[in-house]
């Protein structure tokens, strides 16, 4: 795994600026390391976010559960994780999202990535803030790639860790894995003020599979951004999936067959027109399946 060593140089005494110029020229700097990364297009940046301003928002993570909060406990889908929605925060991390979400930093992303036009979501779907408890884990997985509420091709993620206390026995490392699903090629632990920015293809696996061994203390903390671009035929481009899971060669058994099931299920989506869809499901209920 190879790192880059890059801040962004915002300025906090001014309302979280950034020169859109000087974010796309520091984004270019990276831009042939992360088209030409393997398994799929990628960099990992560590020291990403000045320190004062990644601790100010660690400062202000909320500890409490929040009555928005999205929580997932479906085992290899996602166990032990908790989604925290921006436009639920208080005020400052409300701030601080919008910030991700502006052109600057749309500036930044297009040019590292080289995908010109990109769009942010304003409703946050599936992003905000993640925080995963012992025993947690994320199925390797292949993201959703069209925004239901915003008819946009997701593009890259760009996740950034808040994790200032962090041994690698605990697991929780982000796999990347090939598109063939046949071998992880990179782990990245979930350090301090690293940001790790990838496409999110149609094969583009990761995830933390494996269960968190966290002191009950410790929770495995981020931001998640996912960002999009617009295209007119969008529909006939990408087929409307959602989350596509895969197991690990060595996973269970067990895993293998909740990953399949998974997988059927979006397909028949893909394939099957509603009315047989919904015969389908009710016969499923009927035989309490």
């Amino acid at each position: 795994m190879n790192s880059a060593a890059l801040t962004l140089p915002i300025e906090m005494d001014r309302g979280l600026f950034l020169d859109a110029k000087e974010a796309r020229s520091l984004g270019e700097l990276l831009a042939e390391d992360y088209q030409k990364a393997s398994p799929f297009p990628h960099v990992i940046m560590d020291g990403f976010l000045p320190e004062a301003f990644i601790q100010s928002i660690l400062d202000a993570f909320p500890a409490a559960p929040l009555e928005t909060d999205r929580v997932f406990d479906i085992n290899y889908g996602g166990h032990h994780k908790r989604q925290v929605q921006p436009e639920s925060c208080p005020p400052y991390l409300r701030e601080v999202f919008h910030f991700f979400n502006s052109a600057p930093m749309l500036q930044f992303l297009e040019g590292l990535t080289g995908i010109n036009g990109l769009i942010a979501d304003p409703y946050f779907e599936g992003g905000g803030l993640h925080e995963t408890s012992a025993g947690g884990k994320l199925g390797i997985h292949a993201d959703f790639r069209i925004n239901p509420k915003l008819h946009l091709q997701r593009r890259m993620n760009l996740l950034v860790y808040l994790n200032p206390e962090w041994d690698d026995s605990w697991a929780g490392q982000l796999e990347l894995w090939d598109r063939k699903m046949t071998a992880c090629q990179a782990k990245v632990s979930p350090i301090w003020n690293r940001c790790v920015v990838f496409n999110t293809d149609a094969d583009s696996y990761h995830g933390h599979p494996d269960p968190l061994t966290t002191p009950e203390h410790i929770k495995r903390r981020s931001i998640a951004l996912y960002y999009y671009t617009a295209s007119e035929s969008i529909y006939k481009e990408v087929p409307n999936r959602s989350t596509m899971y895969q197991a690990r060669p060595g996973d269970s058994e067990e895993i293998h067959k909740e990953a399949r099931g998974y997988r059927v299920e979006e397909y028949l989506r893909d394939w099957l027109p509603p009315v047989a869809l919904r015969v389908l499901y009710g016969i499923r209920r009927r035989l309490g399946r």
